[in-house]
C-alpha cells in the first residue's frame, strides 16, 4: 500500500488526466468594466459569443468544436481529424506486421501534401488525398508509415532507420514509474534516507546518448522529490538518487545513490500558488488593467484554422511535437491590395537544454524536448486573463496517445490582439522651419500563443505580426529551476565556489547552471518559392589621405550563398552583418530584389565541445543560421528518432552534403539561445525571461506600408470607468 501510495508524480498525474479527458468545454469570465461608447449588446466571434450588460463584460461561453463529430479537414493542412485518426487505426490493427498485436504509437500526424499541389489548391477544390504519417514500436522494432486514408493501405513501412527511438509516450512513462515503485531496492534507500514514500514524486529525465552499453534497449532514468509539505516538489530534491530503468524490458538496470550526506532542502516558502500566499506583495497594489474591443476583435479565424487580421493571412495549428505551426503566411501589398507570399511554414523544430554539471546524477541531463517528449504533448491549457488576455480565440490541439486513440489538448493555443502603448511610426517637427507637426501612430500586432511545460520549465511561443509586414517570434521562459540539492546552506559555507555547478538560490539548494537553445524551421517563400540567401556585410574602410576629415567609415558588401557551406552563419559582435532571403525575379520599381531578413536579438551559442555527446546530438546548435534546400524529410533539426540518437540525423549532417541553394527553394533555420546562470530571484518560481528575433520585409514594399495607417482619435475609443 505504501509502494503503491507514493506515486503521486503530481504533474505526471495532472498529464495524464488532461490528456485522456475529452468534453466539452465551457469558460465564464467576469468583466470589471463598463464602457460609455455604444456597444452592440451582442456579437458573435466565431464559437465565441460575448454579452455586454448592466457594466459587465460577460463571456458566458466558449463552446468549443466537438472534434469528434467534425468529420472534414477543410484545408490540405489542416491536422488530422478525431474521425481520421481511429480511421488510420482501424487501417493499422488489419495490417500484416501487425495483426498479432497492436503496436504502441509514438507519433501519428498528417503526412502534408507535395508542396506543389498546397500551393495551387484554393478553397472550394477538392483537396489532395489525406495521409497520416505514423512512428509505431512493434516487437521491439521501429516502423515508420505513411497510411493512405483514401485507400485505406499502408503505402510506405521503413523499419528502423535510425539510431534514435520515437518521442517516449504517457504509457512509457507510467510504466517506468511502476517499476521503480515495485523496487524493494528503491524503498529500501528512500526509507534509509528518513523519507516517506507516500511523500515522494518522481521523474523520468531521458538519458541521452554515452556510448554502446545504452544502445539496443530503451532507457529512462528516474528522480524523485519531496513533497512533503509542498507542491513545488522541484526545489526538494532527493539528491544523488538516480534509477536507470528498461521500458521494454519493465527493470531496474541501476540504482546509484551518491548523495547520502546531502539534506532534502526544506519547502518552506516553496509553494507558488495565489491560494497559498499568505501577505500582498511589498508594493503599490495595480489597479486592473485590460484591453477593451467594444465591437470585437479585428481578426478571425475561418474554418478553424485560417487567421486573417489586417493585412496577413495564414493557416495555424496544434501539433504533437512542434506544439504550433504556422503556415502558408501572406502579406497585402500597401500598393496593390494583393497576397503575397511570405513563409510556407514556420516552427520550433527542436530544443537542447544541456545542464552543466558533471555528476553521476546530473552528466546526460541534456534534453531534446521537442523530440524526446513533444511540445504539443507538454502544452497544457491556457490561463485565460493571465496567459492570453479578453478577446482572445483559443484552439484546441487533437493528439494520439499510445493505444491509438485520439484525444483533445483544451485551449493550447490562443489568438489575441496585442496594444501596449507602443508606437507604429512616428515624427514631430521643430517649428523652427515653419512645419509645426506631430504625427504617430500606434502600433497594434496580432499574437498566436502557446506555452508548453516540459516537466520543471514552461516555454512561452509568440509569433507576433504587424501590419508593417515584420513578424517576431518570442520564446520565453518561466516555471522553476531544475535544482541540485547542497549541503551548504550559505555562500560563505562553500570552501572552493568553483567547484560548484552554480550558485546557492536558497539554503541547500544548488541552481545549476545550464543553457536553452530552440531551434526554428523557417520555409521562406518571399514571392514565390525559388529563393536566395544573401549576406550584407558591413566592412571598416580608411578614407585616403586628404580625402576627407573623416579618417573610416562602414560600407556593405553583399555575397549570396551559392551552396550550404556559404549559409553557416556563426554570429559576431564585430564582424556585423545582415541576412536576407531574397527572390531574385521579383524586383521592386527601383530594381532591388524583394527579400526579408533574419534580424536577432539577444541570444547565445554553445560553449560544449563538439564532440561531448551532448552536443554531437545537438549539433544544429553549432551555428546560429542555416540555409539548406527544401526537402520535406528534412523538418526536424535533431533528426526524426531523437530519443538516444547518436546525432547521425541531424541538421548539421545534411547541410554537410553542400548542396545548391542559390535561387532555389531554400529553408532557413534559426537557433535562438540562452545562458541562464539561476540566481536567488529564480527560486521558487522564475519570473519569465524572454528573447527573440524578427522576420523583416527589406525592399519588399514600395515604401512604408502603414504610411496611410489612421492615427488613434478620442471619438474612435470607448471610455471604461470602474463598476460600483
Amino acid at each position: 500500500m505504501e509502494v503503491t501510495s507514493y506515486l503521486r508524480l503530481s504533474f505526471i498525474l495532472l498529464i495524464l488526466l488532461f490528456i485522456f479527458t475529452v468534453s466539452r468545454y465551457y469558460l465564464d469570465i467576469p468583466g470589471l468594466h463598463s464602457c460609455s461608447k455604444s456597444c452592440s449588446p451582442w456579437f458573435v466571434f466565431q464559437n465565441r459569443r460575448i454579452h455586454i450588460q448592466s457594466g459587465l463584460l460577460r463571456h458566458p461561453s466558449v463552446y468549443k468544436p466537438n472534434y469528434f463529430l467534425r468529420d472534414a479537414p477543410l484545408h490540405p493542412l489542416d491536422p488530422l481529424t478525431a474521425q481520421e485518426i481511429e480511421r488510420v487505426r482501424s487501417i493499422l490493427s488489419s495490417y500484416g506486421p501487425f495483426s498479432r498485436s497492436s503496436p504502441t504509437i509514438h507519433s501519428l500526424a498528417l503526412e502534408e501534401p507535395d508542396k506543389s499541389q498546397v500551393l495551387s489548391w484554393t478553397k472550394g477544390d477538392p483537396l489532395p488525398p489525406r495521409k497520416a504519417s505514423v512512428i509505431t514500436l512493434s516487437g521491439g522494432e521501429i516502423h515508420v508509415l505513411t497510411v493512405e486514408l483514401d485507400s485505406s493501405e499502408v503505402t510506405s513501412d521503413v523499419t528502423n532507420p535510425g539510431s534514435g527511438y520515437p518521442p517516449v509516450t504517457m504509457e512509457d512513462i507510467s510504466v517506468a514509474l511502476q517499476v521503480v515503485a515495485s523496487d524493494n531496492k528503491f524503498n529500501q534507500t528512500i526509507r534509509a534516507r528518513g523519507l516517506r514514500l507516500s511523500d515522494l514524486s518522481c521523474i523520468t529525465p531521458s538519458v541521452g546518448w554515452f556510448g554502446p552499453s545504452e544502445e539496443e534497449r530503451r532507457l529512462t532514468k528516474v528522480q524523485c522529490f519531496s513533497s512533503q509539505g509542498t507542491p513545488n516538489f522541484y526545489m526538494r530534491p532527493i539528491e544523488g538518487l538516480t534509477l536507470t530503468v528498461d521500458i521494454d524490458r519493465r527493470e531496474v538496470i541501476k540504482i546509484s545513490d551518491t548523495g547520502r550526506g546531502i539534506p532534502v532542502p526544506k519547502g518552506t516558502n516553496t509553494d507558488y500558488r495565489y491560494s497559498a500566499q499568505d501577505k500582498a506583495p511589498e508594493m503599490e497594489p495595480l489597479n486592473p488593467i485590460s484591453m477593451e474591443q467594444p465591437k470585437g476583435p479585428s481578426f478571425r479565424v475561418e474554418d478553424e484554422h485560417t487567421v486573417k487580421w489586417a493585412n496577413w493571412v495564414f493557416h495555424l495549428k496544434p501539433d504533437q511535437r512542434a506544439g504550433m505551426i504556422v503556415s502558408q503566411v501572406m502579406v497585402r501589398d500597401s500598393e496593390s491590395g494583393r497576397e503575397r507570399s511570405v513563409m510556407y511554414k514556420g516552427f520550433a523544430s527542436e530544443l537542447f537544454v544541456p545542464y552543466m554539471d558533471p555528476d553521476e546524477a546530473w552528466y546526460f541531463k541534456s534534453y531534446m524536448d521537442a523530440g524526446e517528449y513533444g511540445m504539443g504533448v507538454t502544452a497544457m491549457a491556457l490561463v485565460p486573463l493571465n496567459d492570453c488576455p479578453r478577446n482572445a480565440y483559443y484552439m484546441d490541439g487533437v493528439f494520439v496517445s499510445g493505444d491509438g486513440k485520439p484525444y483533445v489538448q483544451t485551449n493550447m493555443i490562443c489568438v489575441f490582439e496585442r496594444y501596449a502603448g507602443d508606437v507604429g511610426w512616428r515624427h514631430s517637427e521643430i517649428p523652427v522651419n515653419g512645419f509645426e507637426t506631430r504625427e504617430a501612430r500606434p502600433k497594434v500586432t496580432l499574437v498566436a500563443r502557446m506555452a508548453a511545460s516540459v516537466g520543471n520549465y514552461d516555454y512561452i511561443f509568440d509569433w507576433e505580426f504587424q501590419t508593417d509586414g515584420l513578424i517576431r517570434i518570442t520564446v520565453g521562459l518561466s516555471g522553476m529551476l531544475m535544482v541540485k540539492g547542497s549541503p551548504y546552506e550559505i555562500a560563505h559555507q562553500v570552501p572552493n565556489r568553483d567547484d560548484m555547478s552554480g550558485p546557492l538560490v536558497s539554503e541547500n539548494v544548488i541552481g545549476v547552471v545550464h543553457d536553452h537553445f530552440i531551434t526554428f524551421h523557417l520555409d521562406m517563400d518571399v514571392d514565390g518559392p525559388d529563393n536566395s540567401f544573401v549576406k550584407v556585410n558591413l566592412v571598416k574602410e580608411e578614407t585616403l589621405p586628404g580625402q576627407s576629415p573623416r579618417k573610416s567609415y562602414l560600407k556593405t558588401r553583399r555575397e549570396v550563398a551559392r551552396t550550404e557551406g556559404d549559409a553557416r552563419i556563426k554570429l559576431k559582435l564585430y564582424e556585423p552583418s545582415e541576412f536576407h532571403v531574397v527572390n531574385p525575379s521579383k524586383r521592386s520599381r527601383l530594381g532591388n530584389p524583394a527579400g526579408y531578413k533574419v534580424v536577432p536579438g539577444g541570444t547565445a551559442a554553445s560553449l560544449l565541445d563538439l564532440d561531448d555527446p551532448p552536443q554531437k546530438r545537438a549539433a544544429f546548435t553549432n551555428n546560429q543560421i542555416w540555409v539548406t534546400p527544401y526537402n520535406r524529410t528534412e523538418q526536424w533539426a535533431g533528426g526524426l528518432l531523437v530519443y538516444q540518437s547518436k546525432g547521425e540525423d541531424t541538421l548539421a549532417v545534411w547541410s554537410q552534403r553542400n548542396r545548391q541553394i542559390e535561387d532555389k527553394d531554400i529553408v532557413l533555420w534559426y537557433t535562438l539561445g540562452f545562458h541562464h546562470i539561476p540566481c536567488q530571484e529564480d527560486y521558487p518560481v522564475m519570473p519569465t525571461v524572454t528573447s527573440s528575433f524578427n522576420l523583416k520585409p527589406v525592399n519588399f514594399f514600395e515604401s512604408n506600408p502603414i504610411l496611410r495607417a489612421a492615427p488613434n482619435f478620442e471619438k474612435d475609443l470607448p471610455v471604461c470607468w470602474p463598476t460600483s
